[in-house]
């Protein structure tokens, strides 16, 4: 990045703790081409400006990432969503038992496979179990517990307790960010420890996410999945991050478009 004012890149610093989270004193000094010296003055500024807050080895947005909630995301990427929920579908064989996580792409799988024939699908998410409601085709099992309003999932011990009586030919997960070195994002830890334990319990991982959500770190809760995971995103994800997923033994798939199939 070529040479900026000091009140520019301090109103950039904002712009990328709230969009991204790249808020790391060494990250930012990188990108801008200064000093950590330089770097740790324009938090310390912001700081007392209260426009960011402090943290160990950098600082973020006070009102960072906002989570969004179901609703809002749902129309967001949608042609996407549909290509990778069609993908998805087309896994699955009949016989098998599938595990639907909360959140709006895996509720558009669930919308995919109402047509499914003799499956058995346990889901955390409202979105699936209204869209499999009225399906006589699909036995439908509702891991219950603790409502989180934002994402109409459910989270907490009765969740987690439900899990340890069933195993799944496989997972679906949703996710707010995806990155190489960290693995899925979510606003909650709640959240992150319930998709790990998921993923245990599955004997094929899929992380649904589309394009945007590549290279995000929009919180600081983290999921590390197990080798072997496959990522399915559309046909405009960078292929850096792809390159680095599968350096570490993700499987990337490319939905195309819904279109084309």
């Amino acid at each position: 990045m070529s040479a900026i004012g000091s009140k520019a890149r301090r109103d950039r610093i904002v712009q990328l703790a709230t969009t991204t989270g790249l808020t790391s004193v060494e990250e930012l000094s990188q990108l801008f081409g200064v000093t950590a010296s330089t770097i740790r003055r324009d938090l310390a500024r912001l700081t007392t400006d209260g426009r960011l807050a402090r943290t160990y080895g950098g600082a973020m947005a006070l009102s960072a990432h906002p989570e969004a909630s179901l609703r809002q995301r749902t129309g967001e990427a949608y042609d996407a969503k549909r290509a990778i929920a069609r993908w998805a579908a087309a896994q699955v064989q009949p016989g098998e038992t599938l595990l639907l996580d909360a959140g709006s792409t895996v509720g558009a799988l669930a919308h995919e496979l109402r047509t499914a024939k003799d499956v058995t699908i346990a889901t955390t998410g409202l979105t699936a179990l209204q869209e499999l409601a009225d399906v006589e085709t699909v036995h439908v099992e509702c891991l219950g517990g603790t409502l989180r309003p934002l994402s109409q999932g459910f989270v907490g011990p009765l969740t987690e307790a439900a899990l340890e009586r069933l195993t799944f030919d496989r997972v679906f997960l949703g996710t707010d960010g995806v990155s190489p070195e960290h693995g899925i994002c979510e606003a909650d830890l709640r959240q992150t420890r319930l998709k790990e334990l998921m993923a245990r319990r599955a004997d094929h991982v899929y992380v649904l996410a589309h394009a945007a959500k590549l290279g995000r770190r929009p919180f600081h809760a983290w999921a590390t999945l197990p080798e072997g995971w496959t990522l399915v995103t559309d046909d405009t994800a960078d292929p850096g991050i792809l390159a680095e997923l599968r350096v570490r033994g993700v499987a990337t798939v490319l939905a195309e478009p819904v279109g084309t199939l």
